[in-house]
């Protein structure tokens, strides 16, 4: 697999010109087509962008329309700057059918995790958690916090062996051969009952870097022990942090259920507590 399209979502957070700027060094990495897709809050009842907004629809029409043209003017001088090839989108819709439909025709999407301190980072309820689980593509999640250093130098695979994780490892691939170092990340069993079973995962981790050996990607194991009352999540986290990795690839768990988006837990406490970047497929 390689990144030929990689699909940036804009809005008008304090974080999309930062979202940006990174789509287009993914995108020139691996000689890619940069699609920037504008897809904003629609809901009149989204938070205010600040307690002195007009409810005149006129006034609110022009201030979308300025935070609008203010997003595509750096987009256009981000793509031109950089000699990447790149198209401009603006669909209009409801956002996340609108961006789901959009995404499944990219390679890989670029999002950013909801700021709850930034009014403008709300798209709808679940946006992010949708594209993710809907769109049938991986997802390069961006903290809200912090700077994008080192992108896929060094990299963590979550891994459990199950068909989410392993979908997320082939998404990767791309990034994975360009990675310095690639460590693949397994956490014990809590109710182990003999030498055997306790090695279980491990054993799973060294078969996957055995076929990432043959996709050119060299990949060491680490496993950590199961400690009761830390999450797994949580125990990602840490390793995130120890590490200081750029990139976590994990598989995202979760279902819809009348109509609220349901998320397994570890995909849950990334999305809100991410440090680094997360590569995600379902």
């Amino acid at each position: 697999m390689s990144y030929k399209t990689v699909l940036v979502h804009i809005d008008d957070s304090r974080r999309s010109h930062t979202r940006v700027d990174f789509a287009v060094d993914l995108a020139l990495k691996h000689n890619a087509h940069l699609i920037g897709l504008y897809v904003v809050c629609q809901d009149a009842l989204r938070p205010f962008l600040n307690v002195e907004e007009s409810l005149n629809l006129a006034v609110q029409e022009a201030q979308a329309r300025a935070r609008l043209e203010r997003a595509h003017d750096h987009f256009l001088s981000a793509t031109r700057l950089s000699g990447c090839t790149s198209e401009w989108r603006a669909p209009i819709g409801p956002p996340a059918d609108t961006a789901i439909l959009h995404a499944r025709h990219a390679d890989v999407i670029v999002l950013g995790q909801p700021d709850p301190a930034d009014p403008a980072a709300y798209i709808g309820k679940h946006f992010p958690e949708d594209l993710v689980m809907s769109s049938g593509r991986p997802a390069i999640l961006l903290p809200y916090a912090g700077r994008i250093e080192r992108f896929g130098e060094t990299v963590l695979i979550a891994w459990d062996g199950s068909r989410a994780a392993a979908r997320a490892v082939a998404d990767a691939l791309p990034v994975l051969r360009l990675a310095h170092s690639v460590q693949i990340v397994t956490i014990e069993q809590p109710r182990a009952t003999s030498d055997e079973s306790a090695r279980t995962p491990e054993r799973a981790g060294h078969a996957l870097a055995a076929y990432l050996g043959h996709h050119r990607v060299r990949a060491g194991v680490l496993s950590i022990p199961h400690v009761w009352g830390v999450s797994t999540g949580a125990a990602l986290l840490n390793v995130l942090a120890d590490t200081s990795a750029g990139l976590l690839v994990l598989g995202a768990y979760g279902h819809a259920r009348f109509q609220e988006r349901v998320l397994g837990g570890v995909t849950r406490t990334l999305l809100k507590s991410m440090t680094a970047a997360v590569l995600m497929s379902h």
